[in-house]
């Protein structure tokens, strides 16, 4: 009980003493210990790395989650160690919505093919976005948070500390500098006329006292200064640990971009072959029946922008003459052809149109005046057009 005591009354005078130093500091009233240049370039770094890491965490968490409440929910399931229950994408929940309408409107009609068909795509899309989140999650923000709560805490602990030391070694300065005037003023040799001979033995006894002062200020000096110097190598170290956070926090960087290029180039393959799928259906509501309103050339400019437009096929989406260009007839360039890789398969839409399979290698150039989204491809005798997304270029 006693050794407690002794050790909350010590810590209690530590704390005591670093308070008045760092007050002392504030008023201009006491001398700082200057930290070296390079030293507060490496805090400045660290401290800039750790906001903008933080943003940049939070960001991307919105970004993959734009509902708080959802974000707040999964921040609880986390702090309490629990598995976040799964939750369906907007696309997924579009693509029941729109099932279950075509199930209740007619599977069997027009309006209900296209919706299960949209129903799908945008089931595919709901999961290729679940993928993304999961594959960002892991490749991403975890390592930012495992830096933010795991590196960045013992460096901001070690801070802390070296803080400590550096008020502890201030302290001791400021004692040895009042010692040493103390003992300087002691030993000022009195006046043998004026002053009594029992003067001249309590200044003997003070400068002795003022030199015990003197020497034990010193010896803390010397523990401080060591532990100071210690404890801002072990800080310069951390410091320095921040080069490396950065060429993870890039390796991290380029996996999230690869992801979401996958994503997004998923995306455009479904959402392509929909339009495919679409444009093969049927015509249902372009001139199927005899228009209610008066002729196009009798409407007004609002009339006109206010009819539905029509959804053109993926045919119709080529440019003028492309159609109807033969190309059994056109030979390939003398210089600019590549080979490529094939990335998915693909279903030709017409014989105009080259089907493809994943990881066959073609060769592929363009024409002048044709679409850059589209190639022509070729493969033995075969030729065709085949849309840009779909391949890898090689050389």
């Amino acid at each position: 009980m006693d050794f407690n005591m002794k050790k909350l009354a010590s810590d209690a005078g530590i704390f005591f003493t670093r308070a008045v130093q760092f007050t002392e500091e504030k008023f201009g009233q006491a001398e700082k210990t200057e930290l070296d240049a390079h030293f507060e370039n490496l805090l400045a770094r660290a401290d800039s790395t750790k906001n903008w890491t933080e943003k940049i965490l939070r960001q991307t968490e919105v970004l993959l989650q734009p509902n708080p409440s959802a974000r707040v929910e999964e921040f609880l399931y986390e702090k309490l160690d629990r598995k976040v229950p799964s939750r369906v994408t907007n696309g997924e929940l579009l693509a029941q919505y729109m099932a279950d309408a075509a199930s209740e409107l007619g599977p069997t009609t027009p309006y209900g093919k296209t919706l299960i068909k949209v129903a799908e795509a945008e089931k595919q899309l709901g999961a290729a976005e679940r993928d993304f989140i999961h594959t960002a999650s892991i490749s991403f923000l975890t390592p930012l948070r495992n830096f933010l709560e795991g590196d960045w805490k013992t460096i901001s602990k070690e801070r802390r500390l070296l803080q400590n030391r550096r008020l502890d070694l201030d302290a001791c300065k400021a004692r040895l500098k009042k010692a040493k005037a103390a003992e300087a003023k002691a030993t000022t040799v009195p006046d043998f006329q004026e002053t009594r001979p029992r003067n001249y033995i309590l200044s003997a006894s003070a400068s002795a006292l003022w030199n015990d002062e003197v020497d034990k200020a010193e010896q803390e000096l010397r523990v401080a200064q060591t532990e100071f110097d210690r404890q801002a190598e072990v800080t310069r170290l951390l410091l320095e640990g921040i080069s490396s956070t950065h060429v993870n926090h890039l390796r991290c960087l380029h996996e999230f971009v690869k992801s979401q290029t996958t994503y997004y180039a998923q995306c455009y393959r479904h959402m392509l072959d929909l339009q495919k799928q679409l444009g093969r259906f049927p015509g249902t509501f372009v001139g199927t029946t005899e228009p209610a309103s008066p002729p196009l050339s009798s409407t007004s400019p609002t009339t006109t922008a206010a009819t539905m437009p029509v959804v053109p096929s993926v045919a119709s989406l080529a440019p003028p003459g492309e159609a109807s260009l033969c190309l059994e007839e056109v030979a390939p360039p003398a210089s600019g052809t590549r080979k490529a890789r094939v990335l998915y398969d693909y279903e030709a839409a017409d014989s105009s149109e080259l089907a493809l399979l994943a990881d066959e290698l073609i060769t592929v150039y363009s024409l002048p005046g044709m679409d850059p989204d589209w190639l022509i491809g070729e493969r033995g005798n075969k030729k065709g057009k085949v849309p840009v997304t779909y391949l890898e270029l090689l050389s």
